[in-house]
């Protein structure tokens, strides 16, 4: 039996898919007070000062704190299948098609968000670990459940959610190095559509 392992934005997707789904949710309002307070973290975000990790949960704070979980939940699943599939390549959307025929056990290990993964994930029959926004049953507090998905983090709920010895062989492919651990978990390991 083996195990598949996929990150989603840039290896599955051609774009970055959180900050396209910031933008595709946000309210107007929204929109302004993001620009203006997460302005100076961006800033530092792209001078490297800041790591994307880091900045991943205060965007998604101002996004979605406060916000109905009912119409952010609709919001998802309209990205899900109406933005997504226009974003996937064409190459990796065919390798993983071809583990699940070959009857793999595939799972999207990712920093970006439950909102739209887990409908996405859902039509595509497959597993998920991700970030995943914390709400009440109604309203989004703008907090993670669990941490931002990236860097050891993927590893760890890897191996937390799957047996790893139960698998022959293990596939992980992934595009930065916020995938190495996650990569590190794999007999065969493919960076940006390379085996490593």
């Amino acid at each position: 039996m083996k195990l598949v392992l996929f990150d989603f934005d840039g290896t599955l997707t051609h774009q970055d898919m959180f900050t396209k789904f910031i933008l595709y949710s946000a309210t107007p309002l929204r929109l302004v007070l993001g620009a203006v307070f997460m302005s100076p973290l961006y800033l530092l975000y792209k001078l490297g000062v800041i790591p994307a990790r880091k900045l991943r949960p205060f965007v998604s704070f101002f996004a979605f704190v406060g916000r109905s979980s009912t119409k952010v939940a609709a919001i998802g699943e309209a990205y899900a299948s109406g933005v997504i599939p226009s974003c996937l390549r064409t190459d990796m959307l065919q390798t993983l098609r071809l583990h699940q025929t070959d009857g793999a056990t595939i799972v999207l290990v990712s920093a970006s968000l439950d909102l739209y993964l887990k409908p996405w994930c859902q039509t595509m029959g497959i597993a998920l670990i991700c970030s995943e926004m914390a709400s009440d049953g109604k309203r989004y507090s703008g907090y993670y459940r669990a941490g931002d998905c990236s860097c050891e983090v993927k590893a760890y709920k890897v191996s937390q959610e799957f047996d790893l010895s139960r698998y022959s062989q293990i596939y992980a492919y992934g595009d930065t190095k916020e995938d190495l651990a996650m990569l590190a978990l794999a007999d065969r390991a493919f960076m940006r559509g390379v085996e490593q």
